[in-house]
């Protein structure tokens, strides 16, 4: 199979593919060396064929392929399709719709957390995938038939597995449980990078004012900076570092010298200069204007052995139903059901509420108690 290389090949073969009901999905790209994610190869298969497309073919023009990803007549199928929805995002500023997530719906019908796409092929299928062309240098040319190989197999075993799981999800009744958490892959917040929100990535566990604003104005600075050099992240600068500059707060070149996890010369160079700037700003900033840090409160006393029972309530629960416990209820949904009954957590609400979510608060009431018989763990009603 030759890779599309021309605009008016796309268009004719998206022309084929929009007339089916649904299309597979896949992206092959690098990273390690920008903040932008490179397109180098776009995978799609209609139920008849399938097709590479070589996105950086010279003068090849996607708009073919985006104005397939926004057809809402064609369902567009991916495997955790997080990343390849980021870059269509990113290159055309729309999200493809309507969509299907395969990883999400293996979850649901209970494939286990997270299914990676060679486990899901080779329980659906019994197909075993050879991964050995995964993480090659997908911008080279030419591919190799190898290289090929593997980007088709990538969207053609994804045909059978969603008409298999779209089959079981609605003998099962949970094809609207899929629909509800395709809303968050759909939404543009999911995938929209402000500068201003960069310091909640970082895990630095500031404690005061002041440290906050100088986080908050730095991880900013870099935030932009990576964006327009398009560089990763950790090449402008480390985020222990970040944290490090928060804390100490230096406004001299001297005093950002004395940080040693910075390169020596830091402090002299341009980047230097700017986080100097930053870290000045942060300094002079209203606390007023600081975004909320939502601590972590202790669990009032008692709380904490209710958690262990509603973590075995969700696993007995996650096991009778089929379904992953991970796409139930988290650590954190347990944590706060625990403390009060009118929780704001995704776990009491929805179909979560109706499988899980009663009978926790049941469990919390003395109304459901847990049992062992034969081994297994069973819900005994009073």
């Amino acid at each position: 199979m030759d890779p599309i290389s021309s605009t008016e090949a796309l268009a004719a073969a998206c022309e084929r593919l929009a007339r089916h009901p649904f299309v597979t999905v896949d992206t092959e790209f690098l990273r390690e060396t920008t903040f932008w994610p490179k397109l180098c190869v776009v995978q799609v298969a209609s139920p008849e064929e399938a097709v590479l497309i070589d996105a950086l073919a010279d003068g090849l023009d996607l708009a073919p392929f985006y104005r397939l990803m926004a057809n809402e007549r064609v369902m567009k199928v991916f495997h955790a399709g997080r990343q390849d929805i980021e870059i269509i995002w990113h290159q055309a500023r729309l999200i493809p719709h309507p969509v299907f997530d395969t990883q999400v719906a293996a979850m649901v019908l209970g494939y286990g957390d997270s299914i990676s796409y060679d486990q899901l092929v080779q329980r659906v299928t019994g197909h075993a995938l050879d991964k050995s062309s995964r993480f090659t240098d997908w911008s080279r040319r030419p591919l190799s038939q190898a290289q090929i190989v593997y980007a088709v197999a990538d969207v053609t075993h994804l045909r059978d597995i969603y008409i298999k799981l779209t089959t079981d999800l609605e003998t099962r009744g949970r094809a609207e449980w899929v629909g509800e958490e395709m809303h968050v892959l759909t939404s543009p917040a999911t995938y929209e990078q402000h500068p201003d929100s960069a310091w909640e990535r970082l895990k630095s566990r500031v404690r005061k004012p002041r440290e906050l604003a100088v986080l908050v104005e730095v991880a900013a600075w870099r935030e932009r900076e990576a964006q327009t050099r398009d560089l990763p992240r950790g090449r402008v600068i480390k985020d222990e570092v970040i944290g490090e500059i928060a804390v100490q707060q230096p406004q001299t070149p001297e005093k950002l010298a004395e940080l040693r996890s910075l390169p020596k010369g830091f402090e002299r160079s341009r980047y230097g200069e700017a986080v100097l700037e930053a870290v000045r700003r942060g300094v002079a900033r209203d606390p007023k204007t600081l975004p909320r840090i939502e601590r972590d409160k202790p669990l009032p006393n008692g709380a904490s052995a209710t958690v262990e029972l509603l973590k075995v309530l969700l696993r007995m629960t996650a096991e009778q139903n089929a379904v992953a416990a991970k796409v139930i209820a988290t650590t954190e949904d347990l944590e706060r059901i625990a403390v009060s009954d009118e929780a704001d957590v995704q776990a009491l609400k929805g179909w979560r509420r109706e499988l899980f979510g009663e009978r926790a608060l049941a469990l919390k009431a003395g109304r459901l108690a847990l049992a062992v018989n034969h081994g297994r763990v069973i819900a005994v009603e009073k």
